[in-house]
């Protein structure tokens, strides 16, 4: 799939302190583009849905390691 990443729709964690120093992700079909905010125009990673899901799930359980 290829996607031009200033044709997205960028948002960041409702979470973040607005001090351009997170990351950005996108919403297209199956997919999650990231990139970091500082470099809109940077490297944008793109990860299956499900892999995102996986990883945000893990981030709200503590991340690895954490006691179950």
């Amino acid at each position: 799939m290829q996607y031009e990443a200033t044709e997205l729709v960028w948002r960041a964690s409702s979470y973040s302190s607005g001090n351009g120093q997170c990351v950005e992700v996108a919403d297209v079909a199956g997919a999650v583009p990231v990139r970091d905010s500082k470099s809109a125009s940077g490297p944008v990673l793109i990860f299956g849905a499900d892999t995102w899901a996986a990883f945000v799930t893990g981030v709200r359980e503590g991340g690895p390691g954490a006691a179950a």
